[in-house]
Parts: C-alpha cells; structure tokens; sequence
C-alpha cells in the first residue's frame, strides 16, 4: 500500500488552475522532494494532502484512507510541518506538545515528548512559554508538534526557511532517522541541494502539472548531464563535437557528457583534430542545474511528461 497515492487531482481558484490533473504514488519508507517555483501548485496540493483543502475532482489518499471522506484516519497518519509561524502564546512548549498528543487521543506521551524535544535540542526550553521563544525556536516547535503522534508519514513544508545551520543539521538528523526507521518522509524546499542530498525521488511541479518525476540520480544523469569544460591552447574543436558544444568562448568550450565513458571518445577526437589542451575540467551538473532546465521557459512541460508517466506509480527509489 503507497504512503500516499494521488489520482488525477484538480483545484481551480477562480480563473487560475492551481493544479491540473496531478496524480503521485510515493511509496512507503521514502523520502520524497516535491519542488516547483512559486506558484506552482505546491502548497495547494499539500493543503488538500493534509486535508486543509478539498479537490474539485481527483482523489487522495494517506496508507489507504480517503483524506476527505475518512479524513480521522487518513489524519491520524500524517504530520505536516507548516510553512507558517503558527503558534498558541499562552502555554509552555512541553504544554504545547501534550495538548497536541491529545488531538490524538494519546495519554501518558510524556516519554516519546521528550525524546523528541532533546532530538530537537528543545529540551532546555521545555517550560519556557512559546511567545518567548526564537523564531528558529518556534520552527523547531513546529516540527516536535507534526511529529509528537508518530506519523508514518511525514509532510515538510519550507521547513528550513529562515532557519540557522545549527537548526537545519538538527532537524535533518533527527528526520533521517526516522525515514531509516521507516517513516515517509514528503519535502518542499527552495534549498535544492537540500533536496537533492535527503530526497531518493522528486517530482518537479510547473503550473499545477508534474513536468519530471524520477529518482535524483536519474533526474541529474539523465536531463542535466555534466559538462566538460576545455581550455584549447591551439587548434579548434573538430565538427565531430559541434552537436556536444553547450556555449562557447573563445578557445574555451563546454561540452555535455552524460557519464565518464563520454570523456575519452572526446579527447581521442581534439587529439585526432591535433588540437592541444591547456586546461581541462569535469564539471558534475546538480539538481539546481536540472531545475532551472526543466523550469526555463523555452523547455516545454509535455517534452518531461515522459518521466512522469514511466515512473508515476512508484519509479526508482
């Protein structure tokens, strides 16, 4: 059974369509990006995911159970970690939690609490009213009460916005265990490398579509590529690398490889060519690189749908 499973959802605000026909399987123990530009469709599709929101057609559903019509269970599996500073000022962190574990029907949660306070390093501010607190403080409150039931599957939401490095390698210790230990991990995030070290799968959302969705790895192999940066002390590049020249300048040439065994077929040929190298080098491209590709204007949602389609119902972990 998938962690969550998206079928064909739709949401329209007025004359703008938020999300058009959007359909994900993110399978159990994963740990899940979901990236876009503003405006994408994001946050809508994780507002009905949580049940904030309602589809105007489609479905969701969280370890089997309709986010709409058995929305207590579907609940009961979920913990999302908002992008808003959302909090109560009349009560301690440690009040804040239990009153939280009892939203759930959970009594005598005092032992997991803690354990997830001092994971958090909250441990030291738990009598401490939240009004009192750091806004890095408060996000890191934030992430004890999506968690303080033990949700299979966990949604986070910019959780890192704002934030400082000590909070971010934190929260991304504490959030890595708990996908070893099983947990479904979803993550939104404008950080890509934040993404692209945590997430084993992404799916890339541009105006309300999924335009990519693919393992990470395949996604910077297989759409990026690298590139090979060469330096020509003289000579010049043979017309056998012209379809390979990403841009140009001068005796300076960026060539895209996709993977290592591309490197020596291009040396053979500048050596056929007698042209000589002064500087070389093997650029890697990263998620940012494949992000910014997919999200350029001139590069068309459908060319990637291909993606979607191979590896909608689960794809390479």
């Amino acid at each position: 059974m998938a962690a969550i499973q998206i079928t064909n959802v739709k949401k329209r605000y007025q004359s703008l369509q938020a999300l058009d026909g959007v359909s994900l399987t993110i399978e159990e123990g994963e740990f899940f990006g979901l990236l876009g530009p503003n405006g994408a469709g994001k946050t809508t599709l994780i507002s009905i995911i949580a049940g904030l929101n309602r589809p105007d057609s489609g479905n969701v559903t969280i370890h089997g159970h309709d986010v709409v019509s058995d929305y207590r269970a579907a609940r009961r599996n979920l913990g999302v970690v908002p992008q808003e500073l959302v909090f109560d000022p009349f009560f301690t962190v440690r009040e804040t939690l239990r009153i939280q574990s009892g939203y759930y029907g959970l009594k005598n949660n005092d032992k997991w609490i803690d354990e997830v306070m001092e994971n958090l390093d909250l441990t030291n501010k738990a009598d401490t009213n939240m009004r009192a607190l750091s806004g890095g403080m408060k996000r890191r409150v934030l992430v004890a009460q999506a968690l303080v039931h033990k949700p299979p599957v966990i949604v986070l939401d910019e959780p890192t916005a704002g934030v400082d490095v000590e909070l971010r390698q934190t929260l991304w210790r504490f959030i890595s265990r708990l996908n070893r230990e099983g947990h479904t991990v979803v993550l939104t995030t404008h950080y890509l490398e934040e993404a692209q070290e945590q997430c084993n799968r992404i799916a890339m959302l541009k105006l309300g579509q999924v335009v990519a969705l693919d393992s990470t790895s395949a996604l910077i192999k297989r759409i990026a590529g690298s590139q090979l940066l060469v330096n020509l002390s003289s000579g010049s590049l043979p017309a056998a690398l012209q379809p390979l020249v990403l841009h140009a300048d001068g005796s300076k040439f960026a060539l895209r490889v996709n993977e290592y065994a591309d490197v020596e077929p291009i040396l053979g040929a500048l050596r056929h060519a007698g042209a000589v190298i002064e500087d070389m080098q093997l650029q890697q491209a990263d998620l940012e690189d494949v992000f910014l590709q997919i999200m350029d204007s001139k590069v068309s949602a459908s060319g990637f749908n291909v993606f979607a389609d191979e590896y909608s119902a689960g794809g390479v972990k």
